[in-house]
Order: structure tokens, then C-alpha cells, then sequence
């Protein structure tokens, strides 16, 4: 999937105290550790999907939103996912908005009510990068086989934005990222 020329916003959406759900926030995190091209913007979301869907309005002609995405597959599970298309796209009506719950789709329902309030253009494309969570329980740290996932997203999103991608990390095992997924000595 390519993007449109122009500027572009990565935006890391979840929630660290939920395990899991703080896919978007730690891919953003080790993503700011690389060079981006001009006019790309990196920032961390967390749970303010409401100040983000604003922030989408800014001229931006692509984002990308990093996020958690429970779709059925095996955790650490990557996927791309096109939220451009208006008929995929949640509608005001169909996603409820809460505040503290912004799913990428209650902020692209947003992102719709405010445009037309607005007059603001919204932007040309909109890709979720989304990682299947193993455990989205409270506790902070993500699982192995997501954290394992982080830094094949982190290619993934420079790839798409024109970057250079790092080398690959050596072979082995994922750190434990929290003690419910550490093994006992």
C-alpha cells in the first residue's frame, strides 16, 4: 500500500496499563529511536483519541495508526488495514464514542463528525498497523509474542513512510516484558 505525497502523522494509539494495548505507544516509542523523512510526524496517542481525531484534521495527507488489533489471528500477528475506504470506515452512528475507550474506529467515527462540522479536509489515507494481543488484562508490559512483533511493525511503518529500515535483530528468544510472562527460575 502506498501513500500519498505530503505530510504525514504515525500515531501510536493503546493503552500501557492494559498489557497488550500498549502496542501502539512502544512501537511509536522505539520508532522515535530512527530517522523519518521530512514532513513525517511521530506521535504518541495513548488514549487521547479525541484530542487525535482533531489532530488528524490538520492537513495531514496520510496517517497511520499503530494499535492493538484483536482480529482472531495468532498473537503478534501483524496486520495493514485500510480504514480510507468510507463503506469500511465506522460511521457516526454505528460507533459509540467514549472518551476513555478510542478504538481506531470510534476515532475515524469522530474524525467524520468533526470534517463535516468543520469543513476540514480529512486525510486522503488512513492505515491501521495492528498487532493480535495475547493479553489486554491490567498490567503494564506486553506479552512475548507481542513485543516480539514490535520491531517487525517498526519496519513495516518505515517502509510505508519511505525510510530506511533498520537491519533486522539477531535470532533468539524475546525478552520477558512483564513479570506475568517471565518464566520461573
Amino acid at each position: 500500500m502506498s501513500l500519498p505525497p505530503g505530510p504525514t502523522l504515525i500515531a501510536g494509539v493503546g493503552n500501557v496499563f492494559l498489557g497488550d494495548d500498549g502496542f501502539g505507544v512502544e512501537t511509536v516509542r522505539v520508532l522515535g529511536e530512527h530517522p523519518l523523512p521530512d514532513g513525517v510526524e511521530l506521535v504518541d496517542a495513548g488514549v487521547r483519541g479525541v484530542h487525535l481525531a482533531h489532530r488528524m484534521l490538520d492537513g495531514y495527507a496520510a496517517v497511520l495508526l499503530v494499535d492493538a488489533a484483536a482480529r482472531g489471528g495468532e498473537p503478534g500477528s501483524l496486520y495493514l488495514l485500510d480504514a480510507t475506504d468510507p463503506d469500511a470506515a465506522a460511521r457516526p452512528g454505528s460507533t459509540p464514542i467514549d472518551a476513555h475507550h478510542m478504538t481506531p474506529d470510534a476515532v475515524l467515527a469522530l474524525l467524520d463528525t468533526l470534517s463535516a462540522g468543520t469543513g476540514a479536509r480529512r486525510p486522503e489515507r488512513v492505515l491501521v498497523v495492528g498487532c493480535e494481543p495475547a493479553d489486554t488484562t491490567e498490567g503494564m508490559g506486553l506479552s512475548a509474542p507481542v513485543a516480539a512483533a514490535v520491531d517487525e511493525a517498526v519496519r513495516l511503518v518505515l517502509r510505508l513512510v519511505g525510510a530506511d529500515e533498520p537491519e533486522p535483530a539477531a535470532a533468539g528468544p524475546p525478552p520477558a516484558t512483564s513479570e506475568r510472562n517471565a518464566t520461573p527460575c
